[in-house]
């Protein structure tokens, strides 16, 4: 019953704002959607506290589909896995609900924007409790419908279309190799089921298949599929496009989607399918490097943004690289603990990100800010919390998971290991730079913004404060509660995450590196933010010389590695062509004017004719019949003659 509230309540709080909204009005919207999602992220404490240790189970909701051998049901898998994703969803979609009711005050559609809210929180719940790989697609599917909604939230600017269009093209890339990777599932083992199919993997671990004329191990070829997927949800490098465009949604939908839950999607997958993964060493290495390139890739970009979101949206790109590269190396329980902790302080940042332009009057370049920490001191002093646990600093709680992800990439002793935990401390120094340019030009320095907009600047309403003290406390105490998390023994998941051999486990081996290994992310995080200060306090023109210095190499980072160029130039124009051409030219040249248009203007034509021949004079109408006469007596007499 319990674990069927936590899913359902936000359905519910969905149906009664999206229904019922216009009718009950916009307090009433916020006050149910928020109040059911506090319900039930309380519940999901419980999970928390109850669930790990004990033995994974199913609660069953009823039959979906059968067909034959093929049978599906509706249950949802309650594990460790499952309770701490259902905090993560919970809590800090509870927090964003709550400050929503702040930030969208003066909003013209309150009650859609909390419809829209819990209709995505409930398809993140059915994705993170599936029992079985068509129940996981109903809520991957479910998750891609909500943030579309939400990404072009404001519908009536273009910028907001265009990004949710491009957020939904892009996932759908992804989406045909997860359903590749699904249908290759039930091909290999004639079940969608979990634990069916994570009960033969090692079966089917030496077994090959034919593909373009070359053998491949048929499970490595089936998590290269599924990863295919958590690619495009989690935007790692070359599906990653989507993600800072999607920054046109209001703020609370990007602490939403972009910090805690959506793209945290693609590591629970990798997680929950690594009884695969195990058996997949070469998709294991393609993760491993990806999750890298991608964490590199995204600090170098977010070192020259000037929105203050994009910043942030492209350190949740970078961020995500390291949790796909835990897994990569095995250390599956370090990146999903890093899932754990990122939710808190991400958001936190977002949300305090939503406050500053809030109290600046909707200012979102970090250029037109600076001096405003006395305005907004609570504000200032949560995104330094959150700041130093992103950048790990000690005692923080990114300073546990990221370490420790860094630590597992160096005692995996591979190749690939060594090339993430060196990409890895490269991207840990531009981290804590571009927290600390982003803190600098925001808070400190003198006033950039105008004397009226700096007059009128303010600190947030507690609606919306309260929320933000709330994730600062996670950004600060989630380190320390998700410790059980990344015991050696992996007793905490009790099977809701598979490792071969726990006798040699990645996060054991990673408890043992040298102590250099240990300091050197702390190092890294220290040099960032005192290059940082330099830049930006104690020699502000300092930035400016350096951007002409290296300015190739400054237009390479802003221009986010003119990745979107290149696509452009790619796949959209191309693409667009074609579609001009095959509609001017084949639909309206060819199929219209020789098909039913064609059709119809020919019928329309000989109508035409034929009514020329209705004249209204007697005449006419004699002549004709004897023209009919003469040619009916014609017929007879050649009919008789013949």
């Amino acid at each position: 019953m319990m674990y069927g509230l936590i899913v359902f309540l936000p359905l519910l709080g969905a149906l009664v704002a999206g229904a019922f909204g216009r009718i009950i009005g916009d307090r009433a919207s916020q006050v149910v959607t928020s109040a059911l999602l506090i319900v039930a992220a309380l519940l999901s404490g419980i999970a928390l506290f109850t669930v790990p240790y004990g033995e994974p189970f199913t609660v069953d909701l009823g039959t979906w589909i059968v067909s034959g051998s093929f049978a599906v049901d509706w249950a949802l898998r309650i594990d460790a896995l499952t309770a701490v994703m259902l905090v993560v969803v919970t809590w800090v979609s509870a927090a964003v609900h709550v400050y929503s009711i702040g930030y969208m005050s003066h909003d013209e559609s309150i009650p859609r924007f909390m419809s829209y809210l819990s209709l995505f929180t409930f398809a993140m719940l059915m994705l993170v409790t599936a029992d079985n790989f068509v129940q996981l697609f109903f809520g991957w599917e479910g998750v891609g419908l909500a943030s579309y909604l939400l990404i072009g939230y404001w519908y009536k600017k273009p910028s907001a279309n265009n990004a949710a269009m491009k957020a939904f093209i892009v996932n759908r890339i992804g989406d045909f190799g997860f359903m590749l990777g699904i249908a290759a599932v039930f091909l290999v083992f004639d079940s969608l089921a979990f634990d069916t199919v994570f009960a033969a993997a090692p079966d089917h671990a030496d077994h090959v298949t034919r593909m373009f004329g070359a053998s491949v191990s048929t499970l490595d070829l089936i998590a290269f599929l599924l990863f295919i997927g958590a690619m495009g949800k989690s935007a790692q490098l070359f599906l990653h496009t989507w993600l800072p465009d999607a920054m046109e949604g209001p703020t609370p939908v990007s602490a939403l989607i972009h910090a805690a839950t959506m793209v945290t999607a693609g590591v629970f997958l990798v997680a929950r399918m690594s009884p695969l993964f195990e058996y997949a060493p070469t998709a294991m290495a393609f993760v491993t490097f990806i999750g890298a390139a991608t964490a590199f890739f995204a600090a170098t970009v977010a070192l020259t943004q000037n929105d203050i979101k994009r910043v942030i949206a492209y350190s949740t790109c970078s961020q995500l690289g390291y949790m796909f590269f835990a897994c990569g190396v095995g250390a599956y329980a370090a990146g999903i603990f890093h899932l754990f902790t990122h939710a808190f302080f991400k958001a936190l940042l977002f949300l305090g990100a939503g406050s500053v332009i809030h109290g600046l009057g909707d200012e979102q370049d970090m250029r037109r800010m600076g001096g405003v920490w006395r305005k907004m001191v609570f504000t200032y002093a949560v995104m330094w919390i959150g700041s130093l646990a992103l950048v790990g600093i000690p005692f923080f709680s990114g300073f546990y998971s990221k370490d420790l992800i860094l630590e597992a990439a160096f005692a995996a002793e591979t190749g690939i290991g060594g090339f993430a935990f060196w990409l890895g401390i490269l991207a840990a120094v531009m981290t804590a730079f571009y927290s600390g340019r982003l803190l600098f030009m925001t808070f400190h320095g003198k006033p950039n913004a105008s004397e009226e907009v700096m007059e009128h600047a303010h600190e947030s309403p507690p609606v919306m404060t309260v929320p933000l003290g709330f994730l600062a406390a996670g950004a600060i105490g989630a380190g320390f509660l998700g410790l059980p998390m990344v015991s050696g023994d992996h007793a905490f998941w009790a099977g809701s995450i598979h490792v071969r051999d726990l006798a040699h486990n990645a996060i054991e081996a990673a408890h043992h590196v040298p102590l250099w290994v240990k300091l050197l992310p702390v190092v890294a995080g220290v040099i960032g933010l005192a290059v940082a200060w330099t830049m930006y306090v104690a020699n502000p023109l300092l930035p400016g010389r350096l951007a002409n210095a290296v300015r190739p190499v400054y237009l390479f980072s802003y221009h986010k590695w003119y990745f979107d160029e290149l696509y452009d130039a790619v796949f959209v124009r191309p693409a667009r062509g074609l579609g001009t051409f095959l509609w001017r030219k084949v639909d309206l040249g060819v199929i219209d004017d020789w098909g039913p248009n064609g059709v119809a203007a020919s019928t329309l034509a000989g109508t035409k004719r034929i009514v020329r021949l209705q004249s209204g004079y007697i005449y006419h109408y004699a002549f004709a019949m004897l023209i009919g006469v003469v040619a009916l007596v014609t017929w007879y007499l050649l009919a008789v003659q013949g």
